[in-house]
């Protein structure tokens, strides 16, 4: 199933699930609760990130071939960090190059992203997706100076000015996906592509993943975990490109849908 989130006629936030027909069906309730499908035909309205995260976790350096071609050994754990729940933007809503704190060293990282559906702490290979309510497109937007250079070594600063968390358009439930183990990747800007990989060369996968991060510790109904992203981004191209103001960024998961976002200065 195919979940969207939208503002309904009315102006308000609601779920509906789109049908092999084009059309949408309203969901009651709410898909981190309770919720269900119901009969009714809506009209679509504007689409907002597909779910409200309580906490996002992105991993670093989670593709095989990325690492090598950044001449880095393997992680033996995931590399964690976090970004600020303020950073995410709706399909289709500016990525906004900061000015205030500025930087001049924005980038793109199309990934995959995990949505945890209810509470969930130590859990194992075998029922680790049972705790998935679904899939869906990321860009793990970085400021790259103030990631590596201005933060003091620590990744959040870079990675949580407003608008740095593009999530959606849709959320994939798990029985068209399953664990995602194979799925193809493709990052575009101004229609170039920039990153192509798939999710088959995950260092850790969406299973893993979720062991890990839910080992000694409760992921809440809403987690979002980001699955790290394959080589391409623009701070490893020589010399490096980063993204610029009338930039439009595209991300493509396959099964899922495609992201865009264009690109702005800070207000």
């Amino acid at each position: 199933m195919k979940i969207i989130r939208h503002l309904t006629p009315e102006g308000r936030p609601g779920w509906a699930a789109l049908q092999p027909d084009g059309t949408a069906r309203a969901i009651d309730g709410d898909v981190l609760r309770e919720w269900r499908v119901t009969e009714r035909l809506v009209a679509t309205g504007e689409l907002l990130a597909p779910v409200e995260p309580v906490t996002v976790f992105g991993i670093g350096l989670n593709y095989r071939k990325h690492a090598e071609q950044l001449g880095i050994a393997l992680v033996e754990r995931p590399l964690v960090f976090m970004k600020s729940i303020n950073a995410v933007q709706r399909p289709g809503g500016p990525i906004a190059i900061p000015r205030t704190l500025a930087s001049e060293a924005v980038d793109y990282e199309g990934e995959l992203a995990i949505v945890i559906g209810r509470a969930c702490k130590n859990a194992t290979r075998e029922n680790a997706l049972s705790f998935v309510l679904g899939y869906t497109i990321a860009n793990d937007v970085s400021a790259r100076d103030w990631q590596f250079k201005l933060g003091g070594g620590q990744f959040c600063q870079g990675k949580s000015f407003d608008t740095f968390c593009p999530l959606g358009p849709v959320l994939v439930t798990p029985d068209e996906l399953d664990d995602a183990a194979a799925l193809r990747l493709e990052t575009r800007v101004n229609g170039e592509v920039r990153q192509e990989g798939s999710t088959a060369d995950l260092i850790f996968d969406v299973r893993e993943l979720i062991v890990f991060l839910s080992a000694s510790k409760t992921l809440l109904p809403g987690t979002v975990i980001l699955t790290g992203t394959p080589g391409g981004a623009g701070h490893t191209m020589k010399p490096p490109i980063y993204l610029k103001a009338g930039d439009v960024v595209s991300v493509t998961i396959e099964k899922i849908g495609t992201l865009t976002n264009p690109v702005i200065l800070e207000a």
